[in-house]
């Protein structure tokens, strides 16, 4: 434990001196940091899809370095600093893990995260903020990750189907009503319909417990794979892709998905 909080502490240290002596973090403010912290975050997102713990370990690295950094100009403000930081997030995880801490009773990981949801409602309470069960879903989130996360908190509020298969009817009806709009041809009406039937895949996919980020990154990665796959096939005999028929890259896209099989 010691060593753990000595290499925080040196940390710690190390920042301080750079918001002195170094001109680049010493102009960074709370709005100029913001991009980077979201790309950090990302890259993080990359290194867990790919399970690479020395890239996981490298970007919670520099995770923890923005968590300072922005606890070092609360501290300048006199608004927080670090202590601060963590014992807020001390007492909301003793808070909300009362089948750990206190006398409530949950067994499964789904209990768990129905008290969560339940006891965020009765902190925001407790803060005089208005109930909204959708409120906490952060504005800035991308659109698909939102509608899962709007999709999980209505349904812990009780809106949601009973059986989860019913979801493919609606998921039928929407492409549906996007084949309808796609036969008028009004743009915006085909968007609003389009973005309708992601919402309810995404739904569909949170009641199977699949992470639609996760699934269509995945999704994204193979076909960036076979795709290079055919650019190297069409290279190799001097050709180039767009002077190649359909079925002629079918056959290597094909070649690739065997590849793929192969290496498992």
């Amino acid at each position: 434990m010691d060593k753990k909080l000595d290499a925080i502490q040196q940390l710690l240290e190390v920042m301080d001196r750079l918001r002195v002596e170094c001109p680049w973090d010493r102009k960074q403010t709370f709005d100029s940091l913001r991009m980077n912290t979201i790309e950090e975050t990302y890259e993080l997102a990359d290194a867990l899809l790919d399970h690479d713990m020395q890239k996981i370990k490298e970007e919670l690295g520099d995770l923890l370095l923005h968590v300072v950094f922005y606890a070092k100009m609360g501290s300048e403000q006199a608004a927080f600093d670090i202590g601060d930081v963590a014992d807020t997030v001390r007492k909301k995880l003793i808070f909300r893990h009362p089948h750990v801490f206190g006398n409530v009773e949950a067994s499964t990981p789904e209990q768990v995260k129905q008290n969560w949801e339940d006891l965020k409602l009765k902190e925001k309470a407790l803060s005089h903020e208005k109930k909204r069960v959708l409120s906490g879903v952060p504005h800035s989130l991308p659109a698909m990750v939102k509608a899962y996360r709007v999709g999980e908190k209505a349904a812990s509020a009780g809106f949601d189907w009973e059986e989860r298969e019913a979801v493919w009817k609606k998921v039928q009806e929407e492409i549906g009503e996007v084949q309808t709009e796609m036969d008028r041809k009004d743009p915006e009406r085909m968007a609003s319909e389009f973005g309708d039937l992601f919402f309810s895949l995404i739904n569909a996919a949170r009641l199977y417990k699949v992470d639609p980020e996760a699934a269509l990154e995945q999704t994204n990665r193979r076909f960036i794979e076979r795709f290079t796959h055919m650019e190297e096939r069409a290279e190799a005999q001097g050709v180039a892709l767009r002077e190649m028929t359909l079925a002629q890259m079918d056959q290597w896209w094909s070649e690739a998905k065997q590849n793929e099989k192969t290496a498992r």
